[in-house]
């Protein structure tokens, strides 16, 4: 049984989770997790029809789903027909995680023992929480925090002035000043008369050998995970929403921008200034020339640019058209 190291949970029966839906196979239900890892005693969500081959493997209990394409989830996952996916999700996710909502302030916080870090060099006024582990040899700059069951492996350096939450870092890590990593994600659903908050319950993983310029923010996932492949590099003011998963090897430019959900493949170069849009792929070996916007999947080895980015070779004839326009 997974457990969440960094929010509390609490195990409720299916049948008490949604009083108000017929059920016919009850268990207690373990945890909220993606399609592609859950398991018999979890419950996850399918709410679109590009996600149809993950549901039609999932392994999970029961399923959030629509009428429209609950005929898509195995016979054995108890599919729970509701109108609004996200919107009944954020309900069972406020009861299962009642501390998930909010990113409260972690009231654990004070300075580093030294018998306990023996390895670790701190800066000024830094602050740690219960719980954390933090690997030989690495280094943590002035006036940083790092919240409760964090974890950071050997030989990292975290700059002056970084706050970490809701995070695993790798070997060789280096992250610099004024980060802030594992905060919870822009996770709301449209509704009147209020917008409804969806709870954050995922972390960030960061692999070994990344690093990290200033001032970089990285959600962490919702009910899945944020995850940093190895050895990639990410310059300056770049923003990486809840769920992305970025390959290793790659190169990122200042000020690039990912929204929610979308996978990035391995050694892909992204220009300073690109946006790309939520729940989309990017295939391996791409590049993205800066200032592009990505509004639809890649396949493996293109160039692309513009907005929408488009293949390089079409960029260019647009331009000479325009030119001569």
């Amino acid at each position: 049984m997974r457990s969440n190291i960094f929010f509390s949970k609490k195990n409720i029966k299916l049948k008490k989770l949604f009083p108000n839906i017929e059920i016919k196979k009850d268990f207690l239900v373990n945890d909220v997790r993606p399609l592609n890892s859950a398991k018999k005693n979890d419950i996850s969500i399918f709410d679109s029809i590009k996600y149809k081959d993950l549901a039609q493997k999932t392994s999970a209990g029961a399923c959030l789903t629509t009428n429209k394409i609950k005929d898509f989830l195995p016979q054995k996952t108890v599919k729970i027909v509701v109108k609004n996916v996200l919107f009944e999700l954020s309900k069972i996710l406020k009861k299962i995680y009642h501390n998930a909502e909010i990113d409260y302030p972690d009231m654990s916080l004070n300075k580093p023992k030294k018998a306990k870090f023996k390895t670790v060099k701190f800066g000024n006024n830094v602050l740690v929480g219960k719980n954390i582990k933090i690997g030989k040899n690495s280094f943590v700059g002035s006036n940083s925090i790092i919240e409760s069951n964090s974890i950071i492996g050997n030989d990292c350096v975290i700059g002056s002035s970084v706050i970490i939450k809701n995070t695993i870092i790798g070997d060789r890590v280096v992250i610099q000043d004024n980060c802030k990593i594992g905060q919870k994600g822009f996770g709301f659903i449209p509704f009147k008369p209020k917008n409804i908050k969806l709870p954050h319950i995922g972390k960030v993983i960061i692999e070994n050998d990344v690093e990290i310029a200033s001032s970089c923010t990285i959600d962490r996932g919702s009910i899945d995970d944020t995850i940093i492949g190895n050895n990639t590099y990410i310059d300056n003011q770049v923003h990486i929403a809840h769920n992305v998963k970025i390959g290793s090897n790659c190169m990122i430019a200042g000020q690039v921008g990912f929204a929610g959900s979308s996978t990035i493949g391995n050694n892909v170069a992204i220009g300073g200034q690109a946006g790309i849009s939520g729940h989309l792929k990017i295939g391996n070996n791409v590049k993205i020339g800066g200032g592009s916007g990505v509004v639809k999947n890649i396949d493996d080895n293109q160039i692309v640019m513009g907005y929408p980015a488009k293949s390089f070779k079409e960029f260019l004839k647009d331009q000479k058209k325009n030119d001569k326009s």
